[in-house]
């Protein structure tokens, strides 16, 4: 599913965070404040939004995997709603609306229960990936699929980063100079050869997980820290610049233990799993 726009968001509405973003006249002096999987972690949000207000940005986009997790997730999806950032969907968005509740993940069974109706709309109306003024395109995994890892690849013996021809095949034909995408959970850039930056601007609301599929692997950061990047466009090309943001993960891990998410207390605690 593709998508495009060119209107102006209004960030005004969520008066604390009104100043995080005015987009300028200038695309092409653009400067791109990259979140992405959330996963209902509202105080890590909360912390990034301020970093990225301090910092300044032109434009804060959302790169999907948005509330599932064990923490927040209608408080998370009533404030991003209000911010009417540029968003996508993730593979979780897609499991949430296609899913049959007892076949669901704990992540996505938990955002199922506590989402509401609204909530469920405004999902349902993003689109699986969307393009910024046809040059900046935004995918949760590849261009062609919300599951693939784009800058990694899993393999018998674990996660490893992907190689430059598995990257340039994930990328295909896609057209824009700056793809952002999401879903591994681990911050990276990597230029291809015709000049297109992929970023990955990491997590923002869980730094560790295991996975089983394609082979059983675990991604780690190795610590707590919130996560984002802010992508700059600059007459050399597009720059990125990673940042890890303090939060109060342990209240977080606390939540997570409240409701029998054991993998979750430990992996927000150390960024470990």
């Amino acid at each position: 599913m593709g998508g495009s726009t060119r209107r102006r968001h209004d960030w005004t509405r969520h008066a604390e965070l009104a100043t995080i973003a005015a987009p300028r006249l200038d695309f092409f002096a653009m400067k791109i404040a990259a979140l992405s999987d959330i996963h209902g972690n509202l105080a890590a949000l909360d912390a990034v939004l301020d970093d990225v207000r301090r910092r300044g940005a032109d434009l804060i986009v959302n790169l999907g995997d948005i509330v599932s997790g064990a923490l927040h997730p209608a408080e998370t999806a009533d404030r991003l709603i209000a911010l009417d950032l540029p968003t996508i969907k993730g593979n979780h968005e897609r499991q949430l609306l296609s899913g049959d509740r007892e076949t669901m993940g704990l992540s996505d069974r938990w955002a199922h229960d506590t989402l509401r109706d609204d909530h469920r709309a405004w999902i349902a109306a993003l689109p699986a990936r969307l393009t910024l003024d046809d040059d900046v395109l935004m995918v949760h995994g590849t261009p062609a699929s919300d599951l693939v890892y784009f800058l990694e690849t899993v393999t018998p013996d674990g996660c490893r980063a992907a190689t430059p021809d598995e990257i340039a095949q994930r990328a295909g034909d896609a057209p824009a100079s700056l793809i952002l995408c999401g879903h591994t959970h681990v911050p990276r850039i990597a230029k291809l050869d015709d000049g297109r930056l992929i970023v990955n601007p990491g997590s923002v609301g869980l730094q560790a997980y295991t996975d089983d599929q394609p082979h059983p692997h675990r991604i780690e950061t190795g610590s707590p820290h919130a996560r984002y990047a802010m992508v700059s466009r600059t007459p050399a090309g597009w720059q990125a610049e990673f940042h890890a943001v303090e939060y109060d993960w342990h209240t977080a891990a606390d939540t997570a233990a409240v409701r029998g998410r054991d993998d979750w207390t430990f992996a927000l605690r150390t960024g470990r799993c």
